[in-house]
């Protein structure tokens, strides 16, 4: 990308958007580099995100600026839309499932049935999920976990559960040995169910997915090596966790994709007290951010620790 060029406008798409903190990452990265772009705010009803995706009608970011949809070379996805959005665009531009060997990136979408980052090519919309991948490189990189012959129990499977799902199971000779799924929506969990079900040709996921009740958790836990929480427990700053501290054992590692800006959520808590070895979703908030930026800029790298400062000190405001 020539630095230089045209002003090109990036975003965040979601409803609600205006808590996010992805505008101070990316706009740190474009500043540094220096990158003539600018990442705005989309705050688009469920009603209006197929006009927003496929129609050429102008969009109106959060500060009430209306913006050519030409000008928006790409942009992230968040609830509640991850799941609708990829509907939307896979019926629009469809996956070439006949592949003999299917790539990262798409495995990652059709796994997790989810995109959360969409790059604007001409003619065309190409969609990704840069949630699975950046789960994946948080957890190495921040937990240092390896994921080979592991228990891993992923408690919500909605767009972010099936990320990690997906991101767990790509490396199918070096990936995790089971997956344990529970989610106390039963609505999502038969959603899941089903849509992993209809994923035939990868035959290997019968064996290493289990959903399980919310009985079963005490005793399933006992037997896994990590705790992955995909729900929205502790958003919103509430003292409540997914799990009682009692079950969290020597040796667990614990990963909470939620992102509490105002504080850490209990569960974090719970793990830290016990000096359990954990991460929040801030890291894996800039990992994604920092796989999308290198989808959008290709072939520069991101500034991952310009990116993790800015991320940092905006959480702590």
């Amino acid at each position: 990308m020539d630095n230089a060029s045209t002003f090109r406008i990036y975003g965040l798409l979601g409803y609600p958007v205006k808590h996010s903190l992805s505008p101070v990452m990316q706009n740190a990265a474009f500043k540094t580099l220096p990158i003539n772009a600018e990442y705005r705010l989309f705050e688009v009803r469920p009603e209006d995100l197929e006009e927003f995706l496929l129609s050429d009608k102008p969009a109106q970011d959060t500060e009430g600026n209306s913006v050519a949809k030409s000008d928006i070379f790409g942009f992230n996805i968040t609830i509640p839309h991850k799941v609708k959005a990829r509907e939307i665009l896979e019926k629009k531009f469809p996956l070439d499932n006949k592949k003999q060997e299917v790539p990262e990136n798409e495995y990652y979408v059709q796994l997790s049935g989810a995109i959360n980052t969409v790059k604007r090519e001409t003619g065309s919309l190409k969609y990704y999920n840069t949630d699975a991948s950046g789960f994946l490189r948080s957890l190495r990189q921040d937990l240092k976990f390896e994921t080979k012959n592991k228990n891993v129990l992923v408690i919500g499977c909605g767009g972010a559960g099936r990320a990690v799902i997906a991101s767990l199971t790509w490396e199918r000779r070096e990936g995790v040995a089971k997956i344990y799924i529970n989610d106390v929506n039963q609505e999502a969990t038969n959603s899941a169910r089903e849509h992993f079900s209809k994923l035939s040709r990868f035959s290997y996921l019968k064996d290493k997915l289990k959903f399980i009740s919310s009985d079963e958790i005490p005793h399933i836990i006992k037997e896994c090596h990590l705790l992955v929480n995909a729900t929205p427990i502790g958003m919103k700053g509430e003292d409540a966790s997914i799990v009682d501290k009692s079950l969290l054992h020597k040796g667990l590692f614990v990963y909470d994709l939620v992102y509490y800006k105002q504080g850490t959520t209990r569960l974090m808590k719970d793990a830290s007290s016990l000096n359990l070895t954990c991460a929040s979703g801030l890291e894996m908030l800039l990992y994604q951010g920092a796989d999308a930026f290198e989808l959008w800029m290709a072939p520069m790298q991101a500034p991952i620790e310009i990116m993790r400062k800015a991320l940092m000190e905006a959480a702590k405001r």
